[in-house]
């Protein structure tokens, strides 16, 4: 079984910027696509990025390219998300999952992950 934990959420102010990290357990972390999503109160997960287990391709939801970026290190077991010029609708929780399967097709989907950490959170105020 796969652990996730996640780190780095806080409070910042809008323009301001936060760098997550999720560390993974296991030996195996260089084969998941890892994927960061974000949840909102009362709102449902939304997909926020993805990353390839490589590193090679990325993945993005529209209201965060341009300011959001992903990023893994394999030997840290370990993959980040460096979030510039956030703004209050960024508020929310954050979660990092992973999955061993799928397509690109599918990286959106929070179904097709097998393992979620338990989210860290970050707020975006004045």
């Amino acid at each position: 079984q796969v652990q996730l934990v996640e780190s780095g959420g806080g409070s910042v102010q809008p323009g301001g910027s936060l760098r997550l990290s999720c560390v993974a357990s296991g030996d195996t972390f260089s084969t998941y696509t890892m994927g960061w999503f974000r949840q909102a109160p009362g709102k449902d997960r939304d997909f926020v990025t993805a990353i390839t287990g490589t590193g090679g391709s990325t993945y993005y939801a529209h209201f965060v390219k341009g300011r959001f970026t992903v990023s893994r290190d394999n030997a840290k077991n370990t993959v980040y998300l460096q979030m510039n010029r956030l703004n209050p609708e960024d508020t929310a929780v954050y979660y990092c999952a992973g999955r061993t399967g799928g397509t690109i097709a599918t990286m959106y989907r929070e179904d097709e992950y097998d393992y979620w950490g338990q989210g860290t959170q970050v707020t975006v105020s004045s």
